[in-house]
Parts: C-alpha cells; structure tokens; sequence
C-alpha cells in the first residue's frame, strides 16, 4: 500500500520538477544521471538521485535505451588510456545536413583526458587544409606560448586512416609540431571511440534537436554549444566536473615553463 504523500513532499517536488523540465528543454536527450549531476554540481541543489530518477519515470522523462541499436563487439584490443591533459588527442570528422544546403563537414581535435574539445573547423568540405584548421585551434588554445615552449612530454593525435590524417602535408605539420600521430586499424573500433562518442553527443545536443537552415545560424549555435559542453557540462567520468574544471584542477601540478 502506497503511503500518501504530504503537502510540502508534493510541493517540493514540483519544484524539482520545474527545474528537470527546463534542463530537459534545452537537452532532451539527457538521462536521470546527467540531470541530477547538473542539478547538483552545477546547480547547486542537493537532491538524491533516485527522487531525480523517480520524478523522471513519472513523468515519462527518462531516454529509453535503445537495446537493439547496441552494436555486439568481440574482443578487442585495449584503447590507450590518456594519464594528463595534452596526452592522447584525438581527431575526427563527421556529416552534418543543413537543409537546403547539403552537407557540412565537422571536424573536432579532442583532449582525451579532460574530454574538452579543445579545436574544431566547419567547412562546406572535408581537406586536409580543414582538418589543420582544427589542429591548429586546439594547439593554440593549449599552448599560447608556443607548442615547443609548452610541452615537455611527448602529445600523440590519434586518427582513422582517411585520406586528410595520411596526407604528406597532415603529417609534416604534425612533424614540425612535434605530435606524433597513431592510427587505428580497421579491426580496431575502440581505437578512437573517446573522439567518436563526442561526436554522437553533439548531435543528440544540437544536430538532432533542431531542423538547421542555415548553415551560419548552425555555426554560430555550434560555437555557444562547445563553449557550453567545455564549461558547463559535468562528466560522470570526471567525478562530475567539467572539462575545463578537470583542465584547471590539474593545472597547478604543472610548472610553468622556462623560457631561455
């Protein structure tokens, strides 16, 4: 027999459950556990998890997993596991329809450790020059000093084995950068899964959501979005911090470098 539940219960539940439907608004496709890490870390309200995920239910808010999307996997070969920030990058590309447009081609540079996304270029194409754009965007963000000033341990990029990663011009750059590049094998789908899932939640956080138009009012969406992700979005796998939460946390164990 369900007991009934008093006045100030109902009263505060409904206040929770105000501020679920307006995080759900802006991010309908979230789950109960991001919804109460931003409710808590964020936020600031002190709630359990389960009355998040009660409210949720019965209120019909919860993502139903969709099980027989689920791809089955064999064994597989560990990933490499990135032990600080600026250890194991990784970059990719993915499709993206703008309406009457056609097609727009994103690619993202990803830090591994922090999961922040740290360069990314739109372009109407996919070239190298694209790619190098957000390389570039990622080293000058981590390293306004200069890349060789900055990095005393050895930065690697991973990648698939497309055609832009392989070029001469890619890899000189990469050279001259001093970033040494890995490439997945084909046999091998964890080998850049870290970059991949980023990719997935962008277009259940902006892609999906929307029917995009204008591929100006898309780019300028996707900036705000990024920098949303980077500084507001918490992360079970980073004890519920951010990624440049996680980026600032680490940063006072890293002297700064002396320039000669």
């Amino acid at each position: 027999m369900k007991r009934t539940k008093s006045k100030s219960v109902i009263r505060r539940n409904q206040t929770l459950l105000s501020q679920i439907k307006e995080i759900k608004l802006d991010h309908p496709l979230w789950g109960y556990r991001r919804i109460w890490s931003y409710l808590k870390y964020r936020q600031g309200i002190t709630v359990n998890r389960k009355r998040v995920y009660r409210l949720m239910k019965e209120q019909n808010l919860i993502v139903t997993p969709q099980s027989r999307l689920k791809a089955r996997r064999g064994p597989m070969r560990p990933k490499p596991h990135a032990e600080h920030p600026n250890h194991f990058w990784g970059i990719d590309m993915t499709k993206i329809k703008i309406g009457p447009w056609g097609w727009l081609y994103l690619t993202i540079v990803l830090d591994w450790y922090t999961k922040e996304i740290v360069g990314h270029s739109l372009s109407l194409q996919s070239k190298t020059d694209d790619w190098l754009d957000a390389l570039s965007m990622a080293v000058n963000n981590r390293f306004p000093l200069g890349i060789r000033n900055s990095m005393k341990e050895q930065l690697f990029l991973i990648s698939d084995n497309g055609c832009q990663p392989t070029s001469q011009r890619f890899m000189m750059n990469c050279s001259i950068l001093r970033i040494k590049q890995i490439f997945t094998t084909w046999s091998n789908p964890k080998g850049n899964s870290d970059t991949e899932r980023v990719m997935r939640t962008i277009k259940e956080g902006i892609v999906w959501c929307y029917d995009w138009e204008s591929p100006f009012e898309f780019e300028v969406a996707l900036g705000k979005w990024i920098h949303d992700y980077n500084e507001d979005f918490p992360h079970q796998s980073l004890h519920n911090l951010t990624p440049r939460q996680c980026y600032e946390q680490y940063q006072p164990q890293i002297k700064e470098p002396v320039l000669t």
